[in-house]
């Protein structure tokens, strides 16, 4: 029997069903791309060599790419999560009142 890691999991793996399984790895990815992105931006913020920083920079926009790709596929399957991202993404002005806004949007899904 194959061993599968399961730190991903806070309930038996074999209970939950595959779509569940695919939503908690693609969760585990969009914090693991967070992570690598805040970890670029620190060694980026102290590199001196310029080529070396350049290098990391790409490293780091590949990232943003997965986190972006990874957070639509979650928010396609989750009205309720597309609803109130709709409301605070890439919008002007206040972001608390946006998130009030997706709060509300939430509601009536």
């Amino acid at each position: 029997m194959r061993s599968v890691g399961s730190d991903q999991y806070h309930e038996p793996p074999e209970e939950l069903s595959q779509e569940v399984r695919t939503f908690a790895r693609l969760v585990a990815s969009l914090q693991e791309e967070a992570e690598a992105i805040g970890w670029y931006e620190q060694r980026i913020s102290l590199e001196r060599d310029s080529q070396a920083k350049a290098i990391m920079q790409d490293s780091q926009q590949e990232e943003f790419k997965h986190f972006a790709m990874a957070l639509e596929f979650l928010s396609r399957r989750k009205p309720k999560w597309h609803a109130v991202l709709k409301e605070v993404l890439f919008k002007k002005g206040d972001i608390v009142e946006h998130g009030e806004a997706g709060e509300e949007a939430e509601e009536k899904v």
